[in-house]
C-alpha cells in the first residue's frame, strides 16, 4: 500500500505552491530551492539572503536579449543577484511594465558554469503555473531534508523531465446534450488532463460520420474576445463564426482548448496588451515578457479529436501551424477552410502582425 503522491501529482503541487508564493525544492546531484519571482515577497527573500549559496535570477533568453543581458546556457540567463538586491530590483528583471521608464537595469551579470538544467526546470514549471517567466533559485546542500523540515514539495528532476517536454494524457469525464443558438442539436464533451491543469471542451454539432472528415476548429479560449467582446482580436467572431458555419452544415467540432493568451494565462495576456499600449506588436509584447510567439499545444486538439473517433478534419483555421501538428499527430487534414472575420479598426495591426511574423493566411 502507497498513498505517496506520484511524479505528476507532485508537479500539480508544485505549480500550486509557486502560485501561492511557496517555494519548492528540485531534487538531483546539486538540489535547488525555487521560488516564483512573481510571487516571491520580502520576508521569503530575506529568507533566501540569509542562506549560504549564491542565488540567481533564471531568466528565458527572450527576457535576457531584452535587457542586454549574455544567455550562456542558451535558452536561458542566470543572472546574479547583486549584494543589496531589493525585491523591486527582482520584480522589475522579471516584469517589463517599466522597461521603457527605467530602461538602464544592469550592468547584469550572469552566470556561465555550472548545470543549468535545475533552473531550465525552473522556468518551466513558473510557466506551467501560468506566472511570468522567472524564478530566484539557490542551490542547498540537503534537497530532501531541507524539503522536509520545512514542508515543502520536493521534485526529482530525473523524473519530472519527461512528464514536463509531453502533453498531458486527457480523459473523456462527461457528456451531455446543449442546444446552443448555433444548433440545437449540440452536445458538450468535457476532458480531463491528468496533471490537475485545466479542463478542455468540444463542442459537437450534430452526429458527424466518423468515416468522413469532419469540419472542425482549434479554438483557444479567449476571455476578453470571447465573453467581453474585445475588438483587440479577432476570438470572439471566430468562436461564433465557426458555430455558425458548423450548425448551417449541421455537423462539426470545435474544441475549446483552456489555452488562454496562446498559452501565457490571462494575466500575462493582459501584461502584453499594456506593452502593446506602449507600441509593442503582439510578438514584441511576448517576448519582452520572457515567451515564445506561441506556447500553445495542439497537439492536445488531435487528441481529443481522435479520442472521439476521427481520423480525418476540414480544419476551419488561418494557421497553418494547426494544420501541421494535426498532420504530425497523425490526423488527415482533407482540407484547410479559411475563417476571415471580425477585423476591424482596432484590431488591423494585430492581424497584420499574425500575417507577417506567424504566418497566418487572410
Amino acid at each position: 500500500m502507497n498513498f505517496a503522491p506520484t511524479i505528476v501529482e507532485r508537479l500539480a503541487r508544485a505549480r500550486a505552491d509557486l502560485r501561492m508564493g511557496v517555494p519548492i525544492v528540485l531534487l538531483g546531484p546539486q538540489p535547488k530551492l525555487v521560488f516564483a519571482a512573481e510571487t516571491l515577497d520580502v520576508l521569503r527573500l530575506n529568507d533566501i539572503l540569509s542562506l549560504d549559496g549564491d542565488p540567481v535570477l533564471a531568466i528565458t533568453e527572450r527576457r535576457a536579449t531584452t535587457l542586454k543581458a549574455r544567455a550562456y546556457d542558451g535558452d536561458l540567463a542566470r543572472i546574479l543577484l547583486p549584494n543589496d538586491v531589493k525585491l523591486a530590483w527582482i520584480q522589475a528583471i522579471a516584469d517589463p511594465a517599466d522597461d521603457l521608464q527605467n530602461p538602464m537595469k544592469g550592468p547584469l551579470n550572469t552566470e556561465r558554469e555550472g548545470d543549468a538544467e535545475g533552473h531550465r526546470m525552473a522556468i518551466a514549471l513558473a510557466k506551467a503555473a501560468r506566472l511570468l517567466p522567472s524564478a530566484v533559485v539557490i542551490n542547498i546542500p540537503n534537497g530532501e531534508k531541507f524539503a522536509a523540515q520545512n514542508g515543502l514539495t520536493s521534485v526529482q528532476m530525473t523524473e519530472a523531465a519527461p512528464h514536463l517536454a509531453e502533453s498531458s494524457m486527457l480523459h473523456p469525464v462527461v457528456q451531455a446534450r446543449l442546444p446552443i443558438e448555433a444548433a440545437e442539436a449540440g452536445r458538450l464533451h468535457l476532458f480531463r488532463p491528468e496533471d490537475g491543469a485545466e479542463e478542455h471542451y468540444a463542442i459537437e454539432i450534430g452526429r458527424a460520420d466518423r468515416t468522413k472528415p469532419v469540419l472542425a476548429r482549434l479554438h483557444s479560449a479567449c476571455f476578453t474576445g470571447d465573453v467581453l467582446g474585445s475588438l483587440k482580436c479577432d476570438c470572439g467572431p471566430q468562436l461564433r463564426g465557426a458555430l455558425a458555419q458548423m450548425g448551417t452544415e449541421g455537423t462539426g467540432v470545435l474544441l475549446y482548448l483552456n489555452q488562454e493568451g496562446r498559452g501565457i494565462g490571462l494575466a500575462n495576456k493582459m501584461r502584453a496588451y499594456s506593452l502593446q499600449d506602449q507600441g509593442f506588436d503582439t510578438v514584441e509584447a511576448n517576448h519582452r515578457l520572457g515567451f515564445e510567439d506561441d506556447e500553445r499545444d495542439f497537439k492536445l486538439g488531435a487528441y481529443i479529436l481522435k479520442s472521439m473517433g476521427f481520423s480525418s478534419v476540414r480544419l476551419l483555421t488561418n494557421n497553418p501551424a494547426k494544420v501541421d501538428m494535426m498532420k504530425k499527430s497523425g490526423l488527415d487534414v482533407a482540407e484547410r477552410v479559411p475563417l476571415k472575420v471580425g477585423e476591424n479598426e482596432f484590431n488591423t495591426a494585430y492581424l497584420a502582425t499574425k500575417a507577417a511574423k506567424s504566418g497566418h493566411l487572410f
